[in-house]
């Protein structure tokens, strides 16, 4: 293949997203004259913008997500079937570590040279070329599961590389401002690599800390009384700023639920404190807010992979999910999963000194 055209479909989550991001550098180091695209939905494809290793980004409206019809999403689901497949693809991937009808059958519609992708053990459906059986998934990373998908592509195995994620270099500036009252902190590798955060750990060196305080799942959420103590906890201990995050918009909004009243709540137990409440109604607007950020406190979701595709360090609370499997990959972390697996049973001391542990090593 002289220039090859891959395409690679990940219409998951946002988490799920990212963590692809290590095969897509793999695809970009092993051909670096190819063609490589992405297919993902409206709500996840935000995270790859400004990706250095891609050339196109497609991505497609859920109905559950709002912005279209029924109609309106199948007429644009069409035409984007039509479009790829006069791109002649040489590989589709399907880079989902589990077997999905649905998008084999879409990367069959796409009529590419081969398709790679997860099926059950022992079988073989029709089309798959590279065909990778779901066994021994126990232990590994979402981003190790899906690099197995690298070497059908002639990819050597062993590590995958960071997860990427980059931000807008005007959002990211007027973070920085708001956050740090300075002005972009990216430096000339915006854009090519993980934003370098700024170094806290000369003595008396204040740490911007960021802290996302919301989470899908009822077992991921801390209670708002226990980040307001934290933050008091780490203001005394050393020289502290604190940025707050969250899902914004009004807790009973069926279909994006947020947490306006969870972050007023807390503004209410902190004032005082060096904190500023940083709205997102963009993923470009929470991706620059964490790059601002030295190192961030949060629950397992989205928003930890965005961290982590930005190189921050994360202290990361785990409810009922597996931590093995979803934890942040590619960055210092500290991991607290109670036995109950309910984050509401993780003490503010637990926090705090991981909180230490992790400003001791990954920012000294």
């Amino acid at each position: 293949m002289s220039r090859p055209a891959i395409l690679v479909i990940r219409r998951d989550n946002i988490g799920d997203l990212i963590c692809t991001t290590p095969l897509l550098a793999a695809l970009r180091q092993t051909y670096p004259q190819a063609w490589l695209g992405v297919l993902a939905n409206s709500y996840n494809a935000p995270v790859l913008e400004g990706n250095p290793d891609l050339d196109e980004v497609f991505s497609y409206h859920k109905l559950k997500h709002g912005g279209t019809t029924l109609l309106g999403a199948l007429a644009e689901r069409i035409a984007l079937v039509r479009g790829l497949r006069r791109r002649r693809l040489d590989w589709v991937v399907v880079a989902t570590p589990a077997w999905q009808p649905q998008r084999a059958r879409l990367a069959r519609w796409l009529a590419p040279a081969r398709i790679a992708a997860f099926v059950p053990p022992g079988t073989r459906p029709p089309g798959i070329d590279a065909a990778l059986p779901l066994e021994d998934l126990a232990g590994y990373a979402e981003a190790e599961l899906v690099f197995r998908l690298a070497a059908p592509l002639g990819i050597p195995a062993g590590p995958p590389p960071p997860v990427r994620v980059v931000p807008d270099a005007d959002a990211l500036a007027r973070a920085s401002q708001a956050i740090r009252g300075q002005a972009d902190t990216a430096g000339p590798d915006i854009g090519t690599a993980a934003v370098p955060a700024p170094r806290a750990g000369a003595a008396g060196a204040t740490v911007t800390v960021g802290l996302h305080i919301s989470a899908r799942k009822p077992s991921q959420r801390w209670p708002v009384e226990r980040f307001a103590e934290l933050m008091r906890a780490l203001a005394a201990a050393g020289p502290v700023r604190f940025a707050v995050f969250w899902a914004p918009g009004a807790p009973g909004d069926p279909r994006h639920p947020g947490d306006d009243d969870k972050a007023h709540a807390l503004e209410g137990r902190v004032a005082g404190l060096p904190v500023t409440f940083w709205r997102t109604d963009s993923l470009r607007d929470l991706i620059a807010g964490i790059a601002a950020c030295d190192l961030m406190v949060m629950g397992d979701g989205g928003a930890m992979h965005i961290a982590a595709g930005l190189g921050r360090p994360i202290v990361c609370l785990f409810g009922r999910s597996d931590a093995a499997r979803w934890r942040p990959w590619g960055v210092p972390c500290r991991l607290l999963q109670p036995v109950s697996q309910d984050v509401a049973d993780v003490t503010v001391a637990e926090v705090a000194s991981a909180y230490t542990s992790l400003v001791q090593s990954a920012l000294g």
